[in-house]
């Protein structure tokens, strides 16, 4: 495994892994209208692009494929942290939310914080992120229950 920047021509496997992920794991946690609303399969294409252009989300690569993809923006917020479907507990997310440990001491980040779906919340818990508060945000029309969880760092 490695961890690299995300390249401009990621954009399609990282939505299919997106896509998955979504579709997959968080099957025994949202029904399909909520999975739908959150990774559409109609997707705008340019939003995406944009999205991982602005985010620059680190790409874990394995025998040359994208297995996982997280971001860790300047405040401190990691907006999206996905792993395949395909690849569960394999130590793939754990490889990539160490580096992004490492990457928050590097820059003495004080806090990291995110949206956490049901899902992905025992994982972060995992490494001591905590729920703040629980939050029902509308997407495309459809509420997703999640939290906010943080991790102090300092």
């Amino acid at each position: 495994m490695k961890i690299r920047d995300v390249q401009p021509d990621d954009a399609q496997a990282l939505y299919t892994l997106f896509y998955e992920s979504v579709h997959q794991v968080a099957s025994r946690d949202y029904n399909f209208e909520q999975r739908k609303a959150w990774a559409p399969i109609d997707y705008d294409q340019q939003a995406w692009v944009e999205r991982l252009a602005k985010n620059k989300p680190y790409v874990v690569e394995q025998q040359g494929q994208p297995v996982a993809f997280a971001d860790l923006q300047a405040n401190g917020y990691i907006d999206q942290f996905f792993v395949s479907a395909h690849m569960p507990r394999q130590g793939i997310g754990t490889y990539l939310m160490q580096h992004l440990l490492q990457q928050a001491k590097l820059h003495h980040m004080p806090l990291l914080f995110s949206n956490l779906s049901i899902s992905a919340q025992p994982f972060f818990q995992h490494f001591d992120f905590v729920i703040v508060q629980q939050q029902m945000p509308v997407v495309r029309g459809v509420a997703l229950s999640n939290a906010l969880m943080h991790k102090v760092l300092l």
